[in-house]
Order: C-alpha cells, then sequence, then structure tokens
C-alpha cells in the first residue's frame, strides 16, 4: 500500500523558500528559516460544488460583527444559489454577512468580452451589486493581454474566536454550474455556452479544499498582496471611463491588521503554491517582480521523486511542458505508472475545438510513447451517458504528496494567469493520510462503489484493490472497458458499473496540426515567463 514515508522525507517535497523564487512576496515570513510552509493544519476536500456550497454557506451565515471575509473569483454570478432554497444566492449571502458587521471584500476578475466566451457581464454586475449593498468587491483585470485571475479561494477569519477560522481553495467559482454532486446531473442554474456534449445542464465534477489552522494566515497574506498592490486595477482607458461612469470602486480601502496565525488544527504541513506572470517587464506586482512560478517548481520538484504513481485529475494536461515533466518522471522510473482523469471532450466547440485537442494531443502522445502501457487518460460520465465536465484540479504522488487548486497542467496555468493552489503532505496521519483518503474516495466515484469516505476501515475495505499502483490501474481499465465496449454493442443490456471512459490521443492530421498551432500558443496557452526564463526553458 502506497503512503507518507517519515517526516525528513516529507518536508523534501516542498519547495524551500528559495525555491519559490521570489524575493518580493512576505508570503513567507511567518515561517522560520528556509520554510515556505505552515505547520499543525487540517485540510478536508470537498467533493463536488453542492457540498462546497452547503458549507460555505453554514460559516459564512455564522460570521457577525468584527470578522473578515476575503473572496476572489474567476467567475462570480450573482444569482447562483449556494443551496436549491431561496435566498441563499452569492450576492444575499455576501451582501447580508457584511450588513451585520462582517467586514466583506472581494477581487472578482473583470474578464474579457461575453463574446469571446467570457463573463464580463456578471462579473461586473457582481461588483456592482455588492458594492451597492455595502461590501468592498472590486473589478481586477491587472492581466497579462489575454490573461485572467484565476484564483478561487475564500477566506474567513473570526476576531473572538481564531480557532474557528478558515480558508478554502480549489477549482469553483462562486458561478452558474459549479453546484452539481456525486450523481452528475449538473447544477439546475446552468451555463448556456458549453459544448453541446454536456447538454442543457452540463454535469460537473470539481474540489474545493477546507484548510484550518496556520495556513489560513498564510492564503489571507496572498489575497492581501493583491488587493494592498499598488498597481490600477486596469490600465485599459475603455474600461477605466465604463466603470467611472457606472461608479465603480476603483480604489481599495485599507484592510484591517492582520491577526496572527490560527491555533494549530491537525498534523499536516500546506504550502501555498502560486503562479503569477511578468506582468509589464516586471513593473506591476509588487510582490512579484518579473511573476511566481512555484506551481510549476512545485509540481516539478513532486514529479522527480514519484516511484508508482501519479492520480491526477484535471481541465486539461496540454502541451509540451506539461508533457515534458510526466516524460521525465516517466523515462526514469520504469515502475512510474500515470492515470488520468480529464473531461472527455473540450468544453467548447467550433474554431475553439482543434487547439484544444491539439495541446491535448501534444501531451497524451508524449507520455504514451514514452511509457506504454504506464498512461491512462480517461473520461467520465453519468449515467445517463452524458459526459461529465472535469473541472477539478489534484494531482497525487504517491499517496505523499497531494495538491487541491485552480491551476491546470498547462503552460498557461504554470506561466501565465494567476493560480493558487496548495500542497499537503502528513507527517503523522490520523488514519489513512489524506492523499490516499482522496484518492479512493475518488476512485470509488468512479467505479460506482458506495462507502463513506470518513470511515477509513470501510474505504480500504471496500477499495482493497485499488490500495497498490497495479490494483488501481488494473482495475481502471477493466471498467472503463467494459463501459465501452457496452456503448460500441449499441447500449443493449444491463449498463455495467463505473462512469469511467478510456481516452486515446485525438486524431489530428498534420494540415489540421499547423492550423492550430498559431490560436493554441498565442490564445490557449500562451506563455508569461520572462525572456530570461523562456531562454533556458526552466520555470
Amino acid at each position: 500500500m502506497l503512503g507518507p514515508m517519515n517526516d525528513d522525507d516529507l518536508t523534501g517535497w516542498l519547495l524551500s523558500q528559495h525555491e519559490r523564487g521570489n524575493a518580493w512576496t512576505r508570503l513567507d515570513e511567518a515561517h522560520p528559516g528556509q520554510q515556505a510552509w505552515s505547520e499543525g493544519n487540517l485540510v478536508r476536500p470537498l467533493i463536488h460544488g453542492a457540498t462546497y456550497f452547503q458549507e460555505l454557506l453554514e460559516r459564512i451565515e455564522a460570521t457577525g460583527p468584527g470578522d473578515l471575509l476575503l473572496f476572489t473569483d474567476w467567475q462570480g454570478d450573482a444569482d447562483e444559489r449556494l443551496t436549491d432554497k431561496p435566498g441563499t444566492e452569492v450576492v444575499d449571502v455576501l451582501a447580508r454577512a457584511d450588513e451585520r458587521g462582517v467586514d466583506v471584500r472581494g477581487l472578482v476578475w473583470r474578464s474579457h468580452w461575453e463574446k469571446l466566451g467570457f463573463t464580463a457581464g456578471e462579473n461586473r454586475r457582481l461588483g456592482r451589486q455588492l458594492q451597492k449593498r455595502g461590501a468592498e468587491a472590486l473589478l481586477d483585470m491587472r492581466v497579462r493581454t489575454g490573461g485572467s485571475h484565476h484564483q478561487k479561494f475564500v477566506v474567513i477569519r473570526h476576531g473572538d474566536d481564531p480557532s474557528r477560522d478558515i480558508a478554502y481553495v480549489g477549482g469553483i467559482d462562486l458561478a452558474h454550474s459549479r453546484r452539481d454532486d456525486a450523481e452528475h446531473e449538473g447544477d439546475p442554474q446552468a451555463l448556456d455556452n458549453m459544448a453541446p456534449e454536456y447538454g442543457d445542464r452540463p454535469p460537473w465534477h470539481d474540489i474545493q479544499a477546507a484548510i484550518q489552522g496556520p495556513a489560513v494566515y498564510d492564503v489571507e497574506t496572498v489575497f492581501r498582496e493583491r488587493w494592498e498592490d499598488p498597481t490600477p486595477l486596469s490600465r485599459n482607458p475603455v474600461y477605466v471611463t465604463q466603470d467611472k461612469l457606472l461608479r465603480m470602486d476603483l480604489s481599495p480601502d485599507p484592510l484591517p491588521q492582520q491577526q496572527p496565525p490560527p491555533p494549530p488544527a491537525g498534523t499536516q504541513l500546506v504550502q501555498v503554491l502560486r503562479t503569477y506572470p511578468d506582468l509589464r517587464l516586471g513593473r506591476d506586482y509588487a510582490f512579484a517582480r518579473g511573476g511566481e512560478r512555484s506551481v510549476a517548481r512545485g509540481y516539478t520538484k513532486a514529479l522527480r521523486r514519484a516511484r508508482r504513481l501519479v492520480y491526477v485529475e484535471d481541465q486539461y494536461m496540454w502541451g509540451h511542458h506539461v508533457g515534458d515533466v510526466f516524460t521525465e518522471a516517466l523515462s526514469a522510473h520504469p515502475d512510474l505508472h500515470v492515470v488520468a482523469v480529464v473531461p472527455l471532450h473540450p468544453d467548447l466547440s467550433g474554431v475553439s475545438r482543434p487547439p484544444q485537442l491539439l495541446g491535448r494531443y501534444r501531451a497524451m502522445l508524449e507520455m504514451t510513447r514514452a511509457a506504454p502501457g504506464r498512461v491512462a487518460i480517461y473520461g467520465i460520465e453519468n449515467h445517463a451517458g452524458t459526459p461529465v465536465y472535469v473541472h477539478a484540479k489534484t494531482c497525487n504522488v504517491d499517496d505523499t504528496w497531494v495538491t487541491v487548486g485552480s491551476d491546470n497542467f498547462n503552460r498557461r496555468s504554470w506561466t501565465h494567469d494567476s493560480e493558487l493552489s496548495i500542497a499537503v503532505v502528513d507527517p503523522s496521519p490520523d488514519g489513512l493520510a489524506l492523499a490516499t483518503r482522496l484518492r479512493l474516495t475518488l476512485a470509488a466515484e468512479h467505479l460506482d462503489r458506495e462507502v463513506d469516505p470518513s470511515d477509513d476501515d470501510a474505504l480500504t475495505t471496500v477499495m482493497a484493490d485499488c490500495l497498490e499502483p497495479d490494483g488501481m490501474c488494473d482495475v481502471f481499465a477493466r471498467s472503463a472497458a467494459a463501459l465501452d465496449a457496452w456503448h460500441d454493442a449499441g447500449r443493449v443490456g444491463p449498463r455495467p458499473p463505473g462512469r469511467l471512459r478510456r481516452l486515446q490521443p485525438p486524431v489530428l492530421g498534420r494540415l489540421a496540426r499547423t492550423l492550430a498551432l498559431p490560436q493554441y500558443l498565442i490564445l490557449h496557452d500562451p506563455d508569461g515567463r520572462p525572456r530570461s526564463v523562456r531562454r533556458h526553458g526552466g520555470f
């Protein structure tokens, strides 16, 4: 059975302050020496948007005067309900908190034009409605051309009881389509711009991490650095004029003094990993001159230590940079397997689809060629046969180092957009380590096995054939083969249990790849590194 090693080995999985590569940040000032992580934390994965939204609602409703609530959003829909009950709309929940004395601050990505498939109107509506009701939610466009603020997190600090402090980090926006559950029948408030394969109510698979302990302070620092940065929220004169006409707040008010880190809540080590691009040749982002690429550096370091199994759930897995990191690990370690769960189809159709398929083609082909028989990539569907859009972003290396966050396995997330993830290792787990429990819980869902993930004995019993890497690879392969065969035979007879469908590298001819390459490199997977870093090919 996979599992964590001794304490010294565990700290070796994490980046030092020097390895983070950002001399401008104050993120690690609370940590001794070269330590770039916090100790004494408890992290709980919240699988599915409905699970996260239910807990988030309860936590926000429990706030009061003197408390602080900070949030960021890539996409925000004011009318998205956190549960199926009226009055749980995002704007109402946040505004009510501010009206009862909570200090509510938000940074919402301003977004690009709606006709390009983005959500500028919805994001602006959320910001305006919160501002009208007293909360300070700013529209933030401090990004590279074509870039985005992709971080999705919430921090709640309690003035009277720091043991209740909590942060949520992951891939789930406060937006339409996210409130789905394990049945994957989709959010009743669905996006209307998804590829047709996903239907009118796209099923959605996602993960957020709930963090308690000193790491809450670190996530809060991420927000504070960006909030306090002197760079103007937008340099586009059209945007600035529009926001002034709409009487939008363009200047952040000072935040209250940051309180000390919350007390320990568990045993886990938590490292905050980020991406910030090189913005205006290092002249913006006072907290990250030239950018920060600790997401890419963290994955690279962990994958070099991989020996048996890397399990990934991700929205993309695109391109040479991602493929290279995996192929190097697979080539160096002949017993290493990679299992990935990604969307069956890209989220977009039309002219955007070939570049997305090209990115997938490049990564999948390199990995499968480097290690034939040791790489398996799957999509998932619900019981009605509708593809489930995999928006989760998690990576598990040898059941020892596990991440949950906003970044995807592509060059854009590793260099160009702003991202936030946490890496977790546990030196003395009480029962199963977090990484093992999360991997088995996700596998149980994909295999249609009912089990209480909080019951370690039940989980290891039901998932006994997936404890070892070879076993999990074989079980996934057999389950997907049975479901694929049922589809190929016309869906006759009982549907086999499980939701996994095997994916192969997309079939793209040379001409199609050539035509798609410029759009892929410029629009879908751009490079946000400084030129000096690009030249030597690292991060």
